[in-house]
């Protein structure tokens, strides 16, 4: 299982969203967990890209019903167990965050 950190901008970020977008971000980070288990070779629906003029900075991207599209911003961070990804999640919104990643 891999292992996860939240930057307190994360989580500022996360209180901001409606529960319905919370569901859906955890919806999606079931897929995105269940992928770095399998290999880390992510499917092409979770729309993992890096982000630009931020090297070893990611975007995730999904639906969050009406309105924009849902992102979070990660990194890889050190093992925490040998072998295992750690994930640091930076920050959670709607595009707006890609200007402070």
């Amino acid at each position: 299982m891999p292992t996860y950190e939240t930057l307190p901008r994360f989580a500022a970020d996360l209180d901001r969203l409606t529960p319905e977008q919370r569901r859906r971000f955890r919806r999606t980070v079931n897929a995105f967990v269940h992928d770095l288990r399998t290999g880390g070779r992510f499917r092409a629906g979770l729309r993992i890209k890096q982000v630009s003029g931020f090297p070893h900075v990611y975007e995730l991207t999904w639906s969050m019903g009406t309105g924009p599209a849902g992102r979070a911003t990660w990194a890889y961070g050190a093992a925490v167990r040998p072998g295992t990804p750690h994930v640091i999640w930076r920050r959670i919104g709607t595009h707006s965050i890609l200007t402070g990643p």
